[in-house]
């Protein structure tokens, strides 16, 4: 029997997190050297839901706060291969999420966000499966030309883009 529910995503902190699946216990330490060689002293906290053999929610990191947090969220989820990366504060996933797709292991990206997420999953007599997330909110509307030039210069002022 197929059962679809949802699980919210803890982060009380509104923290950086990156969601994923990967194929294989090598990833948690594929997953952290990569993210410590690409920002060295970065503050992360990765849990992985090992779906064969014991079955435990697999963890590494360098920041214990952050690892507990991606382990909760983790076994909340309960889906086999799943992964969840929390970046401590002033970490972003665009400067690590490149070099954590090109984990050999990783297959797939579901969200790197700070928004709040739900989590889709899918569960059967045999597990349980994550099909996709619902990240923040709906759209309001359409930017208007004042609305383009502000997202510009925010993006030019977090150092996104190049000054004209």
């Amino acid at each position: 029997m197929l059962q679809l529910l949802t699980v919210t995503v803890s982060n009380p902190d509104n923290l950086n997190f990156i969601l994923g699946q990967t194929h294989f216990i090598k990833s948690v330490e594929d997953i952290h050297e990569a993210l410590y060689e690409t920002v060295p002293g970065i503050q992360f906290g990765l849990a992985f839901c090992e779906a064969s053999g014991k079955r435990l929610v697999r963890h590494s990191g360098t920041h214990s706060g952050l690892t507990e947090l991606a382990c909760h969220n983790a076994q909340a989820i309960g889906a086999g291969h799943s992964f969840i990366l929390f970046l401590g504060q002033g970490y972003f996933p665009i400067n690590v999420l490149p070099k954590v797709r090109d984990v050999p292991e990783v297959c797939r990206i579901f969200c790197a966000t700070a928004n709040p997420v739900e989590v889709v999953v899918a569960e059967t007599g045999q597990g349980r499966s994550i099909l996709g997330v619902v990240d923040g909110f709906p759209p309001l509307g359409i930017e208007n030309d004042e609305e383009v030039v502000a997202r510009k210069t925010l993006l030019r002022d977090f150092g996104y883009k190049a000054q004209p």
